[in-house]
C-alpha cells in the first residue's frame, strides 16, 4: 500500500474508535437516567411527582404546586451598539481629487475655446446690429407717424 492509503486507512480506524466510544458513553448515560426514571421492583414506571423537577423558563403556571419550578428570567448582557457607540470620523479629502478636471470635456473646450472666443464677438456684434436697425426701423416709423400726423391737421 501507498502512504496514502495508510493515512486512509488510519483515518478511518481513528473515526470508528471514536464512534464506538461516544455510543459506550451514550449508553452509560442512558443507563444512568433509565436507573433513576424506573422504580427499585424493575417496573420502568416513572417514580411520583415528588422526586420529578419541572423547570418553566417561558411558560407561567397556575397550579400553586408548579409556581415553584418557575425559573427567573435570564439577565441578558446589555448590548452595545459599535457603530452608534463611535463618534463620526471625519472625512479627509484626498489632496490630489482636485487637480483633477470637474468636467470630462475639459480638453474638447480647451481645443477650441479659441473658435468659441470668435463666435462669441461675431455674436455680440450680430446682436448689436440687429439692435440698431430695430432702433432704426422704430425711429423711421415714428417719423412717418409724425408726418401723416402732422399732415392731417
Amino acid at each position: 500500500m501507498t502512504a496514502e492509503e495508510d493515512s486512509i486507512e488510519q483515518a478511518a480506524a481513528d473515526r470508528r474508535e471514536r464512534l464506538k466510544a461516544l455510543r459506550e458513553a451514550k449508553e452509560l448515560f442512558n443507563a444512568k437516567d433509565g436507573d433513576a426514571d424506573t422504580t427499585a421492583d424493575g417496573d420502568d414506571e416513572p417514580k411520583d411527582d415528588e422526586n420529578q423537577s419541572l423547570k418553566f423558563r417561558n411558560y407561567l403556571p397556575h397550579d400553586e404546586k408548579l409556581q415553584e419550578g418557575k425559573l427567573a428570567p435570564p439577565v441578558l448582557p446589555k448590548f452595545e451598539d459599535p457603530i452608534a457607540a463611535a463618534p463620526p470620523v471625519e472625512k479627509i479629502e484626498d489632496p490630489f481629487v482636485n487637480i483633477a478636471p470637474k468636467k470630462p470635456n475639459w480638453d474638447l473646450r480647451r481645443d477650441i475655446q479659441k473658435k468659441l472666443d470668435k463666435l462669441e464677438r461675431r455674436t455680440q456684434k450680430a446682436i448689436a446690429q440687429l439692435a440698431e436697425e430695430q432702433a432704426k426701423a422704430n425711429q423711421e416709423l415714428a417719423e412717418e407717424n409724425g408726418e401723416a400726423a402732422s399732415g392731417e391737421d
